[in-house]
């Protein structure tokens, strides 16, 4: 089995809210079979932030290329975009 890259939005009044609706998403867009390489296979998310003068896009980015979320069996990254939006990103088992 491999595993795909994946980036989400989500909206909720907090992070695990919106990781809530996100995963709900990705498993009616892609079934509950498992390895779907979508949020729907993360079962959590760490929260990272942005560092100074760092757009929250710029640190999604900064983490992808660092691989910092680079295990499919690990959490999924998480950033606050503002006005109740999380983008949700890492690898995830495919």
């Amino acid at each position: 089995m491999g595993a795909q890259m994946f980036e989400d939005d989500s909206m909720g009044p907090t992070a695990s809210i919106a990781f809530d609706y996100a995963v709900q998403e990705a498993q009616y867009m892609s079934g509950h079979g498992g390895y779907t390489g979508t949020i729907a296979e993360k079962h959590g998310f760490k929260v990272v932030l942005p560092e100074e003068n760092e757009t929250p896009e710029a640190c999604v980015d900064r983490h992808i290329e660092l691989d910092t979320f680079g295990n499919k069996w690990g959490p999924a990254g998480c950033v606050y975009l503002g006005g109740h939006k999380y983008r949700f990103f890492g690898w995830a088992s495919s």
